[in-house]
């Protein structure tokens, strides 16, 4: 955190002179409070008095960050939130950050500006280098993805563990050639990903270059992959889609080519969304317990705005279970 001394440094002026800027004496000339404030601005200091003000104002709003809203993972997460935050008179500020790291720190202009007390990190574009910076100015947690370097709170599940059972399910099912589709490069779907090598590997299989894809993440995708996989000349009898949306986009194109799911193609989700039950054949898949996450998170939120004294970093991991349906 910066200091008086900073800002003096900064505009190249006395540590009095930034003192009598801060505290409106009227003997300073224009040029020099403008470079007092110009560093201020820059260095994002907030003088004692004003910062304590800052600090015991509550809005009641928290931000929750999320990459893609449209993702029903999101959906469930926000609304699981947003109730548990309304017990306790909070709103919940929705920021739909579309996978942008531009927009994802204009978010945090939210947490300096003080319009909210508190930010929810559900999804990650910058690194944690980025976000520290911002903790001055209030709490910030991480739910579901995470930084691995970051030093708050995370409520997490075991990713790895969800890639790995729900390969393992499909060598179990005696299935040795396996697709895999994973999302970006978010701490979710690496984590994933190392679970699914683990499993593959004990089985002493190598994965299949053509059959491993990167940011996949809605039902069109899914369709596009079953596509790229039919022109192959060697194709595998089960995917590992990382997401129920693209579970469903590759079952559906599949039907289309007259393929049976799970006959000619096994195919498991992630998530456990209500299109799982749904679709026919109904999609095998990894229950998160979606709303537990969220009402674990904004407890933890809660609890640090009423005392921040609590604000010491966790690693909290919940759950996650196999749901074994028709599609495998």
């Amino acid at each position: 955190m910066y200091t008086i001394k900073d800002v003096a440094s900064k505009a190249g002026l006395s540590q009095a002179t930034v003192s009598r800027v801060i505290n409106n004496h009227p003997y300073v000339s224009e040029e020099k409070k403008r470079a007092v404030q110009q560093a201020m601005a820059e260095l994002g200091y907030v003088p004692n008095s004003s910062a304590q003000r800052l600090r015991n104002l509550k809005t009641k709003k928290i931000a929750v960050l999320v990459s893609r809203i449209v993702n029903p993972f999101f959906s469930q997460l926000v609304d699981a939130m947003e109730k548990r935050a309304a017990i306790s008179g909070f709103q919940v500020i929705l920021c739909n950050t579309r996978i942008d790291r531009e927009k994802e720190l204009e978010y945090f202009q939210l947490l300096k500006s003080k319009q909210v007390d508190g930010i929810i990190m559900a999804s990650v574009e910058n690194t944690w280098e980025v976000i520290e910076p911002f903790t001055k100015y209030g709490p910030i947690i991480y739910c579901n993805e995470y930084d691995p370097a970051a030093r708050v709170t995370r409520v997490r599940l075991d990713q790895i563990e969800g890639g790995y059972i729900g390969t393992k399910h499909l060598l179990d099912k005696g299935h040795q050639k396996i697709a895999y589709c994973q999302g970006n490069d978010s701490s979710v779907s690496t984590n994933r990903r190392i679970g699914f090598l683990k499993a593959v590997t004990e089985a002493g299989i190598t994965p299949e270059p053509a059959w491993m894809f990167k940011n996949i993440f809605t039902i069109e995708d899914g369709r596009e992959i079953f596509r790229k996989l039919h022109a192959l000349s060697c194709t595998p009898t089960a995917v590992f889609t990382g997401s129920d949306e693209v579970a469903a986009g590759i079952i559906k194109e599949a039907q289309q080519h007259s393929w049976r799911v799970p006959e000619d193609l096994a195919v498991i989700g992630f998530d456990d969304q209500p299109i799982a039950a749904l679709l026919d054949p109904q999609i095998t898949t990894i229950n998160q317990f979606t709303t537990d996450i969220g009402i674990t998170a904004m407890n933890v939120m809660l609890e640090i705005i009423h005392n921040p004294s609590v604000n010491k970093p966790q690693d909290i991991l919940l759950p996650i279970r196999l749901i074994e349906r028709q599609s495998t």
